[in-house]
């Protein structure tokens, strides 16, 4: 049986659970995510993975927040006035926002504190600084 080699195209479907067992996303029941082993543009590490599985294999991997979104960079936690934060957004701790400059692109960020005159933004992927555990079902290589 053929088994997934660098540059291939494989479709897998992938369920990922942080370490206290919080399921995060699943592709099961859904169409399968499909990657290029090797091209880099999703979590490398998940793309490595797939080598050498064949269709029909089942595999755990689980990856260190180096391999997966990196460490939490503080330098991307900011406090901005709350008076620039429209009226018709329900703020909350939890809230995710997209924020920038005129013209720019803007970024995602969560809310993580308020007060009254601040609010406290964190521009981190939402699993940076953590480690994830994806299992992975190699359905077909393209």
């Amino acid at each position: 049986m053929r088994k997934a080699r660098e540059g291939d195209t494989v479709r897998v479907h992938i369920t990922g659970n942080l370490d206290d067992g919080t399921e995060f996303a699943t592709t099961e029941g859904e169409v399968p995510m499909e990657l290029t082993i090797g091209e880099g543009m999703r979590i490398s590490a998940l793309q490595q993975s797939a080598l050498g599985m064949a269709a029909g294999e089942k595999k755990t991997v689980r990856l260190g927040s180096n391999q997966a979104f990196g460490e939490k960079r503080p330098e991307l936690i900011w406090q901005i006035p709350r008076s620039t934060i429209p009226d018709d957004i329900d703020l909350t701790v939890g809230t995710q926002l997209r924020v920038g400059p005129k013209g720019g692109d803007p970024v995602q960020v969560t809310v993580i504190d308020i007060s009254y005159e601040q609010v406290t933004i964190d521009a981190n992927p939402p699993f940076a600084g953590q480690a994830l555990t994806f299992d992975i079902k190699l359905v077909e290589i393209v």
